[in-house]
């Protein structure tokens, strides 16, 4: 029963209408993605991959660009009109989809769509611990953490099922409705959710670029934020691999269809599902910087010898890299609640989210390249250089955090 304690969260009935919310959002997501391979297909037949691949690339482009913006804003104005307003702009964008007859217009409207994002997810995750008491949010954000993961394997073919009733293209009035209420429900929340205004000093360009700046320094500074932020390198590393290289492994390496790929990918998802509710159960138990340890290692030696394993197998190993991709990613976000102080968290969630997605960035076209250039080597070749990776960062940094974050345990 302890695996469930980050239900518990949902007591808040703040946080309970906030995280219903999110779960509609990220669903809307799902419509997006499938919605758009669907259209990529019916634009450009056998060359859909470039469009969703340039997709991707400025997907992850705008929330680097933008999201430390978002953070800093979320540390000025209210919340809930911030989070408010990216629902509603997203419904307008949307909404527009539907009618595209060009690859670039796909392109403008998907880098829009996900512009607007860069601004919810953030303020957002600075919401959490601003709702929830400090015993609730550790919780709160492992279930906002494990719902993340569940719509990731569950979200796609729910909305596969809505892309056959409605098409490629209806599914995006679906998509708009469901981004339109996530907007209602954080509207009707019945507290405001503003920093105190004598925490805020008067909005000015020059004060929004400190705000940005301090957000990454803060990320830095602190022994505990940047061993954990270096660390979601190295899941971003094998995480990307997985991403990239899964499919091109079952189809060409096992010879298997489209079924045996949702297997694997699902058992990655679960596994991080299982890993994001045991994390809230257990989390008080180890420093945070363990977890986070551990998560990093188990991500990494599972895609090592994925390239000589049978589908049965793999299914396992996938599961316990999906489960150390949420061990990195999750306590990370704990830990910023933590040690910032409750007017300081927006820019530096909006920090992280910008650095965390820069490493994505990065590990997406390596994955990519060498995957296509070693296709019978590709997860040993990514698995050595997350390995690599890790042990050069943890030597380097963790020593000077060790002592930081047993002091902290005793604390909690």
């Amino acid at each position: 029963m302890q695996a469930f304690a980050a239900f518990r969260s949902l007591k808040n009935p703040v946080f309970a209408q906030l995280y219903a919310a999110q779960t509609i959002s990220l669903f809307g997501d799902a419509l997006t993605w499938v919605g758009l391979a669907l259209l990529a297909f019916e634009l450009a037949g056998k060359d859909a991959a470039v469009i969703l691949s340039m997709a991707l690339t400025l997907r992850v482009a705008a929330f680097v660009g933008l999201s430390p913006i978002a953070g800093a804003l979320a540390d000025r104005f209210n919340r809930k009109m911030l989070m408010v307003s990216a629902d509603l702009a997203r419904v307008v964008v949307v909404g527009l989809i539907p009618f595209v007859t060009e690859v670039w217009q796909v392109y403008v409207l998907i880098f829009m769509l996900n512009s607007f994002t860069a601004f919810f997810t953030p303020t957002f995750q600075a919401t959490i611990p601003f709702v929830a008491d400090k015993d609730q949010y550790p919780q709160a954000i492992a279930l906002s953490g494990a719902t993340y993961e569940i719509l990731g394997v569950l979200g796609p073919g729910v909305a596969g099922g809505v892309a056959v009733l409605f098409g490629s293209r209806g599914i995006f009035w679906v998509d708009a409705i469901t981004f339109l209420i996530s907007g209602l429900l954080i509207l009707t929340l019945p507290r405001n959710l503003q920093v105190s205004r004598a925490e805020v000093e008067p909005e000015s360009v020059a004060k929004t670029l400190r705000d940005i700046k301090e957000g990454t320094t803060r990320l830095w500074r602190d022994a505990l934020i940047r061993y954990a932020l270096v660390l979601e390198l190295v899941a971003a590393v094998s995480g990307a691999w997985v991403l990239v290289n899964t499919v091109v492994y079952v189809k060409e390496g096992l010879s298997l269809g489209d079924i045996s790929y949702g297997w694997l990918m699902a058992a990655f998802g679960v596994g991080a599902t299982l890993a994001a509710l045991a994390l809230g159960a257990f989390e008080k138990r180890l420093p945070r910087t363990t977890f986070i340890l551990l998560g990093a290692l188990l991500s990494t030696l599972a895609i090592l010898p994925a390239n000589w394993l049978p589908l049965a197998p793999l299914m396992l190993f996938w599961l316990i890299a999906g489960a150390g991709q949420n061990w990195v990613n999750l306590p990370t976000q704990t830990l910023i609640a933590d040690r910032t102080p409750e007017h300081l968290q927006g820019r530096v969630y909006g920090a992280h989210f910008a650095w965390s997605h820069l490493w994505w960035a990065g590990a997406y076209p390596l994955a990519g390249w060498l995957g296509s250039s070693f296709p019978g080597l590709s997860f040993l070749y990514g698995g050595l250089i997350a390995l690599v990776l890790l042990l050069v960062l943890h030597l380097s940094l963790y020593p000077a955090t060790n002592k930081v974050a047993s002091a902290s345990l005793l604390k909690r």
